[in-house]
C-alpha cells in the first residue's frame, strides 16, 4: 500500500481495520497504521467541545450532542466507528480533548512522563491504538535509534544514588519507578510523526511479543491548539 510511510521499514500500513488487528508484528516492523485520508471538519468538533481539565474525556454522547455543520457531522461518524470497531475488538478506545499532559520535573536527568520517549508496558498481550484527529499527533522512533535511559552511564550512577535500598533491589526499583521505559534518541536518529487521521497499532512491552515495542512519545502542543485523541 502506498503511503508517506512505505519506505520506513519500521512500519507497515494497511488498507482496512480488520487487517489493522490482525496482522502480526515481523522483524523491525512494530507499528502497524491503517493509513487515511480522513474527510471531514474535525476542528469543528474540537471547537464546541467544553475543555474541562487539561485532559477532558469525550464520551460518544458529547459527540452526539454536538449541533456541527455537514462535514464536522461526517467527521463525528468516523469517530463513532472508530470507537465501534475498537470496543468491538475488545479493546477500550477513549477519546480525550488535550491541552496537556502532566510534566514530570522531579529530577533534572530524567523524565518518565509522555513526552519523553518511552514504551508502553503489559503485563499481558496487547498493543496500544491511537488515532490523532486534530491537532499535534504523536512522533515514533526505530529502536536502532535510541538507547534505554537506564543504560547510560551518568543516568545510571545517579539513579543509584537515589536508590535507598539493597543493591540486588536496584532493577526492581527501576521498573518500579517507571525509569526502564525511557528512551534517548541518538544525535542522528530521525523521529517518524504519525500524522492526523490514520489510525495506529503499536507493539507493547509484554511477555509473549515477539518485537521490540515501540518507542514514541507525545507532542509539544501548540498553545492556541487542542487535540483530539483516541487512545487504548
Amino acid at each position: 500500500m502506498d503511503s508517506i510511510f512505505s519506505n520506513n521499514k519500521q512500519i507497515k500500513t494497511v488498507p482496512t481495520f480488520s487487517e489493522l488487528v490482525s496482522t502480526d508484528f515481523k522483524g523491525e516492523n512494530n507499528a502497524l497504521c491503517w493509513y487515511r485520508n480522513l474527510e471531514g471538519d474535525f476542528n469543528d468538533i474540537v471547537s464546541k467541545l467544553q475543555l474541562k481539565e487539561n485532559i477532558t474525556v469525550v464520551e460518544p454522547n458529547d459527540l452526539l450532542a454536538l449541533q456541527l455543520s455537514e462535514q464536522g457531522a461526517i467527521a463525528r461518524e468516523i469517530i463513532l466507528n472508530d470507537l465501534q470497531l475498537l470496543t468491538d475488538f475488545g479493546a477500550s478506545p477513549v477519546l480525550n480533548l488535550l491541552k496537556c499532559y502532566e510534566r514530570d520535573d522531579e529530577f533534572d536527568f530524567i523524565s518518565t512522563d509522555v513526552y519523553s520517549y518511552h514504551v508502553d508496558r503489559s503485563p499481558i498481550a496487547t498493543d496500544t491504538f491511537l488515532c490523532t484527529y486534530h491537532g499535534a499527533a504523536s512522533d515514533i522512533i526505530a529502536n536502532e535509534h535510541a538507547q534505554q535511559k537506564i543504560l547510560i552511564p551518568e543516568i545510571r550512577e545517579k539513579l543509584k544514588a537515589l536508590h535507598d535500598g539493597p543493591s540486588e533491589e536496584f532493577e526492581d526499583f527501576l521498573k518500579d519507578n517507571y525509569f526502564d521505559l525511557h528512551y534517548q534518541a541518538q544525535p542522528n536518529a530521525t523521529p517518524t510523526n504519525l500524522g492526523t487521521g490514520h489510525l495506529w497499532r503499536l507493539a507493547v512491552d509484554h511477555p509473549t511479543q515477539q518485537v521490540p515495542p515501540c518507542i514514541h512519545r507525545a507532542p509539544i502542543e501548540k498553545d492556541d491548539e487542542y487535540r483530539l485523541l483516541l487512545i487504548c
